[in-house]
């Protein structure tokens, strides 16, 4: 067997590369490290990196991804965001992944995918809660998960690899196909001191928000730090993920504020609220994804 050729193959097809060994190129020095991997793993040291290999190393790396973040002049050293294991840059400067310190992350609640995951759109959501670490532990009791959270002072975590499948939209045609936000946004205005009181600064508030032909009660708006790092992240994935700058419209072209017929059919490309797929849900009224996505265009 061409052992080269082999890994050459393996690497196309399941989306490793060689500096996942710590060498550079489809050679003879890759087929060693992979042996040597392979023999501190207690397996079959053939240097081949097959099925077997590759999700014992996809799982290894994933435990400690912060470690393996590339370094890059141009970009902020935390300037990434991580799918199937590989970096995509993204232009913010405050990023923070699951295994860096401080990092949130996800106790299960989601699907693992080893081959590449057909992703067609993106879902935001509020969370409900006062700040991302308190989201996180909400998901994880609850049993579901999401791929990234954005916090009140703009940081992004990101909780889980995109090429899994988080619980996040409620039905697993939707979670399947997509990548899903939370944005810490505690909704209630009652919360305004509680912001005030952390440094954070009154949020705006949304008192003409309709969804679903209905007018709501007024509401706490995001700041503009996490609108900006919002839109960092929507062009990340769309630059990374090839997801397009489309969202549901109404007949005169805005942002359609209630069910995309289109999305909830699993039938749409592009960026969506998850108020989109379903009437059981309102977030994120009020926010004009048609306007956000001509200003990253």
């Amino acid at each position: 067997m061409d052992k080269v050729f082999y890994n050459e193959g393996s690497a196309a097809k399941l989306g490793w590369a060689p500096s996942w060994f710590g060498v550079k190129d489809f050679d003879d020095d890759l087929i060693v490290a992979i042996k040597t991997w392979q023999k501190k793993q207690g397996i079959a040291a053939d240097g081949l990196c097959g099925p077997t290999t590759y999700r014992r190393l996809y799982t290894q790396r994933e435990s400690e991804i912060g470690s393996y973040r590339p370094f890059q002049a141009s970009i902020k050293e935390n300037a990434y965001i991580v799918h199937k294991g590989n970096f995509l840059p993204i232009k913010w400067d405050k990023v923070v992944l699951w295994s860096d310190t401080g990092g949130l992350k996800v106790h299960g609640g989601y699907t693992p995918y080893f081959k590449e995951r057909k992703i067609n759109f993106f879902v935001n959501h509020w969370d409900v809660c006062l700040n991302s670490e308190s989201c996180s532990k909400v998901l994880n009791k609850r049993g579901i998960s999401v791929h990234f959270c954005i916090d009140n002072d703009g940081t992004i975590y990101q909780l889980l690899d995109t090429n899994h499948a988080a619980w996040h939209a409620g039905s697993k045609k939707w979670n399947h196909s997509s990548v899903g936000v939370e944005i810490s946004n505690a909704y209630y205005p009652k919360y305004q001191t509680w912001y005030e009181r952390n440094g954070f600064g009154k949020r705006p508030i949304i008192s003409d928000g309709t969804v679903h032909g209905g007018q709501l009660d007024p509401f706490t708006g995001f700041y503009d730090i996490q609108l900006d790092a919002l839109k960092a992240l929507w062009r990340a994935c769309h630059d990374g993920l090839a997801i397009p700058y489309k969202c549901p419209l109404d007949k005169s072209g805005e942002t359609l504020y209630k069910v995309s017929t289109a999305a909830a059919a699993n039938r749409f490309k592009g960026f969506v609220s998850h108020y989109h797929l379903t009437r059981r849900k309102i977030d994120c009224a009020g926010l004009d994804i048609n306007k956000m996505l001509g200003e990253i265009k």
